[in-house]
């Protein structure tokens, strides 16, 4: 009798349609599947077969090209090329003319990963989404933001004076708060006089590291400097600052679930070429030596790792 919930029966289920060896055993399968709806598949067969959906697909590829359907006899050439093409990749193949050739090769591996990365696109569940974002908290931390409007004065407007004027600035600032219109004060320049919430970063990028490392530690609510930039000397106030966090899933979600899937995807392929690894036994022969002496030849037996 089984006493398991359906719950649990459910659990067990999920966890083995993700591994990766029945991924492997379905590839497997659905290649042996195709292979015989396309009329045997191999090079040694001379059966060919044009299936309904492969006549539909020329249709619509032909509709979209030209804005309408095919006629009879243009139907019947797209049909009679596939034929052909069908004919010389087999022929080719039993010739061996697909050996050797690089362009080739590089096209039926993508095709073969295709098909396993496409085994493996399974929606994560949302205990593993979490599980993600919690063991990659620097990749999806949100950056501490700040709003801040800043008065610049130019070194070479002031010269000796810089920093006596900055000071005498920042008293007139500090008296008035945010009375006062601070955009006609200090000197010109490209950067905005206000900063909406921005992240460090950003500011980084438009101010310097320096800058923005001082920015930070000045407390919001009051009109503080002169902060030192690349281009000369600022004052500040800072309006509000938010400290940087970690995000909910529900922040987040399309970028933690497209990496997840990047990632299993991607150990999805290394486990099946080691699964392919086992079939197979590779020698590499080393080339001769400058003083020609033949290199020791290496044998990789199935299992050995690269």
């Amino acid at each position: 009798m089984n006493n398991k919930r359906p719950g649990q029966r459910s659990g067990r289920i999920k966890e083995w349609l993700r591994e990766p060896l029945l991924h492997f055993l379905l590839i497997g399968a659905l290649l042996f599947l195709v292979f015989q709806l396309r009329g045997g598949g191999g090079p040694g067969t001379n059966r060919i077969v044009i299936t309904p959906g492969q006549v539909e697909s020329m249709t619509a590829r032909f509709l979209k090209i030209w804005q309408r359907p095919p006629t009879g006899d243009e139907l019947k050439g797209m049909i009679d090329d596939h034929v052909r093409g069908e004919m010389a990749a087999r022929e080719a193949i039993a010739l061996g003319l697909d050996q050797g050739d690089t362009i080739i090769q590089r096209r039926l591996r993508q095709k073969l990963e295709f098909l396993a990365e496409d085994m493996n696109s399974v929606p994560p569940t949302d205990a593993e989404l979490q599980s993600w974002l919690e063991g990659h908290p620097e990749t999806y931390r949100v950056d501490a933001r700040i709003t801040f409007r800043q008065v610049y004065l130019n070194p070479d407007r002031h010269g000796a004076t810089l920093e006596k004027d900055a000071g005498e600035l920042l008293a007139r600032l500090q008296k008035a708060g945010l009375k006062v219109d601070s955009s006609n004060l200090g000197d010109s320049l490209m950067l905005p006089h206000q900063l909406p919430l921005t992240s460090e970063s950003g500011i980084s990028r438009q101010f310097g590291q320096a800058f923005t490392e001082a920015l930070f530690k000045a407390e919001p609510g009051g009109w503080t400097g002169p902060i030192r930039s690349g281009f000369g000397l600022h004052l500040v106030y800072v309006e509000a600052r938010e400290d940087a966090r970690m995000p909910d899933l529900a922040e987040v979600r399309p970028a933690v679930e497209r990496d997840l899937l990047a990632d299993r995807r991607k150990r999805a392929l290394e486990e099946m070429y080691e699964a392919l690894l086992q079939r197979y036994q590779v020698t590499i022969e080393r080339p001769k030596s400058d003083q020609g002496e033949e290199v020791a030849t290496t044998d990789r037996s199935a299992g050995d790792r690269p």
